[in-house]
């Protein structure tokens, strides 16, 4: 069974390592995007997704904004499990991203050999 996975960055390099590692080691099937406004698009029109995981600092609607208008649009994508990629690790910082309802939170750089076994030790908390 294949799981899909809306991959959200705004930088290319992360959106291709993430998506190799998390396809080939991990066996999801991918749609990468680059902006917050492209992951409501795909949200709302490519769906349904299994997970959808976000960078937290990106131009424009950031991760948290994209997030919190995921779910007040409602539809598929509103109770589809987030989980943030972000450089600032600290406990503030993750608590912060999880009261906003996320998931998880991931650091980066992530090691591409572990993140797919780190992205499902988050969803199947």
């Amino acid at each position: 069974m294949s799981r899909r996975l809306l991959l959200v960055d705004d930088e290319d390099a992360i959106r291709t390592i993430a998506g190799i590692s998390l396809e080939r080691i991990g066996s999801w099937t991918i749609l990468a995007v680059s902006s917050g406004q492209e992951a409501l698009d795909a949200a709302r029109d490519d769906g349904p997704f299994d997970a959808i995981l976000m960078d937290v600092m990106m131009p424009g609607l950031d991760g948290p904004a994209t997030l919190a208008r995921i779910r007040e649009e409602g539809g598929l994508a509103q109770q589809v499990p987030v989980v943030f990629m972000t450089a600032k690790v600290g406990a503030a910082e993750r608590e912060r991203l999880l009261s906003l309802g996320a998931s998880g939170v991931i650091a980066k750089p992530f090691d591409p050999m572990t993140l797919p076994d780190e992205l499902d030790r988050i969803l199947a908390a």
